[in-house]
């Protein structure tokens, strides 16, 4: 499994790239002279900013949000994304006191219904596992927060929300269905 990682990164980042409403999220890791960009779902990192903020607050409370100077720089070029998030898992190494996030480019395929052994995984399923490419990413309270900060500011930048509905409004309005499908 070929993995990108940056331990810790000089930059870790969430973008965008589009007018509101046609936005493509990217994920974006560099360190030295290396750069990965990585697209993904606006959903996924609503989730993975409001969980690594659980996390800070749970593990490392000193760090505080507003202490910390965010990034605001727009992401680094050329924007050519390695691959599509599928999968982002998040942890938090004790002995270390770090945040470490990796993102894959895959599911992981079913292995099928038995659990019992080794031997018993299919080479089809070790195959697909070795073949997934992945992100991973190693980083302090203090820039865990400055993606938090970021990416929290990027998601409330977008459409903003119909009054009566909560759905976004186009710059044309939309059909708002708590107004019988009238446009808003």
């Amino acid at each position: 499994m070929p993995v990108h990682d940056f331990d810790p990164p000089d930059r870790f980042v969430v973008g965008t790239v589009g007018p509101p409403g046609q936005r493509t999220f990217f994920l974006q890791a560099s360190g030295g002279r290396r750069l990965i960009s990585v697209s993904c779902e606006k959903e996924q990192i609503s989730v993975l900013s409001d969980r690594v903020k659980d996390l800070i607050d749970q593990f490392a409370p000193a760090v505080a949000l507003d202490t910390v100077a965010g990034d605001t720089a727009p992401l680094s070029t050329p924007i050519e994304d390695e691959f599509r998030v599928a999968t982002l898992s998040l942890a938090w190494d004790p002995a270390r006191s770090v945040v470490v996030i990796e993102a894959f480019d895959a599911d992981v395929p079913d292995a099928g219904a038995e659990d019992d052994a080794a031997a018993d995984v299919p080479d089809a399923f070790i195959e697909s596992m070795e073949a997934r490419t992945a992100v991973r990413v190693v980083l302090s309270p203090a820039q865990a927060h400055g993606f938090v900060t970021r990416a929290h500011a990027l998601l409330s930048a977008g459409r903003p929300p119909c009054p009566f509905c909560g759905g976004p409004l186009d710059a044309n309005g939309h059909v708002c269905p708590r107004a019988n499908g009238y446009k808003r």
